[in-house]
């Protein structure tokens, strides 16, 4: 057995007070620490999360602005939606019992609802309940015309999004949604609440900060246990900004009409001067009204999202064959080469051979020797074909970007927008986007078929616009708009294209005649005083397999134009003429009304 010696013994003994006096001073260092850092450092911090557990905010929720067609009419506003609520913690118990029973009977509301509402509201110390949404007219006279007698029940509203012509111009309007949680995260910063409104499509989302408003609402002071102590006031919201369209209501409805026994298309309505759209109809489309629905029924659901018809789908902003009205950039490619001059006159005939295929003209005989204008009147595939082959692919890949094509118009709804495709060289080569580099080479069919707009371009209506609006305005390249405000923000709004401004006369006289005496002559039929138009017929293979798309250009003075129509049927078969010249014809009647 090992002893411990009486002298190490006593060392540990004396020991004992200094260790006991070190942890005594370092734990009072550390507290004293610790005071500092809440009391001095963080005073601020806490004091804020103080307040923060005895303040609670009733927000109210801001009026979003409206959206106006050019003359001021609405085209989306906000509707008010009555809904009957109680504030537990507000109610005084002993007229509890009585003001159920009344609003149960004035309302027709099942009593054990309201208890169990309120009873729920009281147990997770709800400051606000909703008893019933979305009251009638009937139902809030007779509250409001017994309001004294319901000390513990109030009318809350809240702002609902309202489109009051519900699908029209529903691509360019857009909608409104609730934000979700992972949105919430970092919109909160910017004063958005959980399920606040924010624009998702078109005019919406495009202004969403310049629309919206600020919230108000009213602080409540609680107690530690979160109960009503008092108001401390109010602050109430800050109205959104209304923004004014160039769409004109009255070219919008009947562009509308006019589309709506078509499966499928789009028209656009510009002012070929500064590019101000007048209207915008894309086919198939939606209720705006939809998306302000608290509860959305599943088959409108499906009808919206899930619908091969794809309704969401813009398709004023999406990329088709063009067909024939694509001509007028073959013929400008080919005089600004210099290699057609203006006074070219070329044989065409019933059909051109290019590689392995004979590419016919339309009426299979040929028009004999003509020259561009008549090209144009008559729509002539062989003459296209030979100025195409002369100048090359590039040659007109150069013309059509200086003319718009293959890029993004500017309008300001580009997130709906496609670029399209104009095919080139260095495309080809690379491998035509679906191919290896180097194994996709360009043949001698693909320049036919360009020359013609078949296949191997892909453009949309709005880039159609844009590039005609350039001829009638001879020589200016503008930026589709919806709003003054958007132009106005632009360095350049009209940009001069680099052509002989001689060439763009020629092409213009070209598309004169095709209304005077050829493919487009019926524009006139059933309309009187109209000005002198000028315009150009399209019919398109579906480079998808679809069946053929009907296109019409116009613009209309043929000298200073003020309006120009852009009618595109999707896979409607039977040409241009047939099927998308009449709804140009309908919206010129109006807009010469109009006038």
């Amino acid at each position: 057995m090992i002893k411990t010696s009486p002298n190490k013994k006593n060392f540990s003994l004396k020991r004992q007070p200094l260790t006991l006096l070190i942890f005594s001073s370092v734990s009072f260092l550390l507290i004293l620490f610790r005071l500092i850092f809440l009391q001095l450092l963080n005073h601020e911090s806490f004091r804020r999360m103080s307040d923060e557990n005895r303040i609670r905010l009733i927000a109210s929720q801001p009026i979003r602005g409206r959206i106006l067609d050019k003359n001021g009419y609405v085209l989306a506003d906000s509707r008010v939606r009555y809904s009957l609520i109680i504030k537990p913690q507000f109610v005084k118990k002993r007229n509890w019992e009585n003001d159920k029973s009344r609003i149960a009977n004035l309302l027709n509301i099942d009593r054990n609802l309201i208890q169990k509402k309120y009873s729920d509201g009281l147990k997770n110390q709800k400051l606000s309940v909703t008893i019933l949404e979305d009251l009638n007219e009937d139902q809030i006279i007779k509250f409001k015309e017994n309001e004294v007698n319901f000390i513990s029940f109030e009318i809350s509203t809240k702002l609902i999004r309202n489109y009051p012509y519900k699908s029209l111009a529903a691509h360019v309007i857009g909608y409104t949604q609730p934000i979700t949680k992972s949105e919430y995260k970092f919109l909160s910063n910017k004063g958005y609440k959980l399920n606040d409104l924010i624009g998702r499509t078109g005019i919406e989302y495009v202004y969403e900060d310049f629309l919206r408003g600020e919230w108000g609402g009213e602080m409540i002071e609680v107690n530690s246990l979160g109960k009503f102590k008092r108001s401390l006031g109010k602050r109430p919201p800050l109205e959104g900004n209304d923004i004014a369209l160039t769409i004109d209501l009255n070219l919008q409805l009947v562009a509308e009409e006019v589309l709506k026994d078509k499966k499928a298309g789009a028209i656009i309505v510009m002012d070929p001067r500064d590019g101000a759209i007048r209207a915008m109809v894309s086919r198939p489309n939606f209720d705006l009204n939809f998306f302000s629905k608290d509860f959305k029924p599943a088959k409108e659901y499906d009808n919206i999202f899930n619908s091969s018809e794809k309704p969401l789908f813009n398709r004023a902003l999406n990329a088709y064959d063009p067909g024939s009205v694509w001509k007028i950039v073959t013929a400008l490619a080919g005089l600004e080469s210099g290699k057609f001059p203006r006074s070219t006159m070329l044989d065409t005939k019933p059909c051109i051979t290019y590689g392995s295929q004979c590419f016919r003209e339309h009426n299979d005989l040929g028009f004999g020797e003509i020259g561009f204008e008549d090209a144009l009147r008559v729509s002539s595939n062989t003459f296209f074909y030979q100025v195409g082959y002369g100048v090359g692919v590039d040659e007109i890949h150069k013309t059509s970007r200086k003319l718009g094509f293959n890029s993004l118009s500017g309008i300001e709804i580009s997130e709906q927008e496609n670029i399209g495709l104009v095919a080139s060289s260095k495309w080809a080569k690379e491998g035509r986007g679906w191919g290896q580099p180097g194994r996709t080479p360009w043949v001698p069919e693909d320049i036919a078929s360009m020359s013609i707009g078949q296949f191997v371009v892909q453009v949309t209506p709005i880039q159609i616009a844009r590039a005609y609006a350039a001829i009638a305005n001879g020589g200016y390249l503008v930026t589709p708009h919806l709003s003054k405000k958007h132009i106005e923000s632009l360095d350049k709004k009209l940009v001069p294209i680099d052509v002989d401004l001689q060439n763009i006369q020629l092409i213009k006289s070209g598309l004169r005649k095709v209304v005077e005496s050829g493919t487009g002559v019926s524009i006139n039929y059933g309309v009187s005083n109209l000005p002198p138009v000028s315009g150009k017929t399209g019919t398109a293979e579906d480079g998808e397999g679809g069946l053929d798309h009907a296109w019409f250009v116009c613009f209309t003075p043929s000298e200073k134009s003020e309006v120009l129509v852009v009618a595109f049927a999707q896979n409607t078969p039977g040409g241009g003429s047939v099927h998308a010249l009449p709804m140009a014809r309908e919206i010129l009647k109006v807009w010469n009304e109009n006038n």
